[in-house]
């Protein structure tokens, strides 16, 4: 199977060959197996594990480059009374180690109840949508697009050693889907080690171990 070695970021190419459509959790990986939407397969295979984004371009062995297109999934879009009160609840959020998506006057997390109803408490209005989830960078991404791992960028900021387990600065993510009962408020957990599949749109990803 021909592999995917490097990645390139929007506006440095053009003419892809396929595409691939994939949430938040599948844009972070370093080997998986994926399936373009017009058929074409072949095996990302990064020396680090990065945090691609939409916009992205693998670039195959022979040269033939294959889109990333950030799937949409269910997030909350958190306002504000004012910039001050905004603030204050990304303070909160990233206090937890939430991912958290910083748009126009507004945020955005994954869906979470108990999230939600700490934002709500905290009196900001949150409105349920389905969008790309883009979150900032830093201590949980690595400090955003720039660092994650194009091919003259070296390893970006957070300890991601595999897919089997990364260390982030200063605390461990078991990247699984977002598990409820496992919020004790005072972080987030989630494992991309899953137990079954994603898949979105029309591509199809799988981990290899």
């Amino acid at each position: 199977m021909i592999r995917a070695t490097q990645v390139r970021p929007p506006g440095s190419w053009s003419g892809a060959a396929d595409t691939v459509v994939l949430d938040f959790d599948d844009r972070h990986r370093r080997r998986m197996a994926m399936t373009g939407t017009r058929g074409l397969e072949f095996l990302l295979d990064l020396k680090e594990a990065v945090a691609l984004r939409g916009g992205d371009a693998l670039v195959l062995e022979d040269g033939r480059l294959v889109e990333v297109v950030a799937a949409p999934e269910p997030l909350v879009e958190i306002r504000g009374a004012d910039p001050q009160h905004l603030v204050r609840v990304a303070w909160h959020l990233g206090n937890r180690h939430l991912p958290t998506q910083i748009v126009g006057k507004g945020l955005r997390i994954r869906r979470d109840h108990v999230i939600e109803e700490m934002v709500r408490g905290l009196g900001a209005r949150v409105v349920a949508i389905e969008a790309p989830f883009d979150p900032e960078g830093g201590a949980y991404s690595g400090g955003g697009h720039a660092a994650h791992g194009h091919e003259d960028h070296g390893h970006h900021g957070h300890d991601h050693k595999d897919h089997a387990g990364h260390k982030h600065a200063g605390h461990d993510h078991d990247h699984k889907h977002h598990d409820h009962a496992h919020h004790d408020h005072g972080q987030a957990k989630h494992d991309h080690d899953h137990a079954h599949d994603h898949h979105h749109g029309h591509s199809h990803a799988h981990d290899h171990k």
